[in-house]
């Protein structure tokens, strides 16, 4: 006795017979980098100016909780730091003590032109980019750049994140992330 379906439905396909419904399968490093990019928690570091449209951007009109994008307040906690602002050569040895602070893998925001190039600050004691000193990974330009812009910035270094590969391996000890 068989099923009685009715007109125009399609067959049932073959892995649901195998597998059932309910059964998704998928590698594990899709599942960490999902897990990572939509969990990003940016260290809480301004800068300059372009710290106030950081701060605009975590607040109510624009709200980076929906990302599931949280600042925290210590390196240790931290995945991401945004380097919001004019990096003086004063202030760079602070940068990099908490960035080195950061558990692995951490990624870096340059937002704004001065923190990408040094901006309009062409002196002894600017740095004309922070990628002189660390990895960065995305750069958002402008002066200052609107929170549209740090938002695109933020969406932009998600895909990066699911582009990597071997990152459950190298949580785990085996090999290192290779970058997406």
């Amino acid at each position: 006795m068989g099923v009685v379906k009715a007109v125009g439905e399609a067959p049932e396909a073959e892995h649901t017979k195998v597998l059932g419904n309910n059964i998704m399968t998928t590698s594990l490093d899709l599942v960490v980098n999902w897990s990572r990019s939509r969990s990003l928690w940016p260290l809480t570091f301004g800068l300059a100016c372009c710290a106030i449209e950081m701060m605009s951007t975590g607040a109510a009109r624009f709200d980076l909780d929906r990302m599931g994008v949280l600042f925290r307040a210590s390196p240790r906690q931290s995945d991401v730091v945004i380097i919001a602002g004019t990096v003086t050569y004063k202030m760079l040895p602070v940068i990099q003590v908490l960035y080195e602070q950061m558990p692995e893998p951490k990624y870096v925001v340059a937002m704004g032109a001065c923190a990408s190039s040094g901006g309009i600050f062409d002196t002894y004691s600017v740095v004309q980019g922070i990628d002189q000193f660390l990895p960065v990974d995305v750069y958002i330009p402008g002066c200052p750049p609107r929170p549209e812009g740090l938002l695109y910035g933020l969406i932009k270094l998600q895909e990066k994140i699911m582009r990597e590969r071997n990152t459950f391996g190298a949580a785990i000890g085996a090999g290192n992330v290779i970058p997406g």
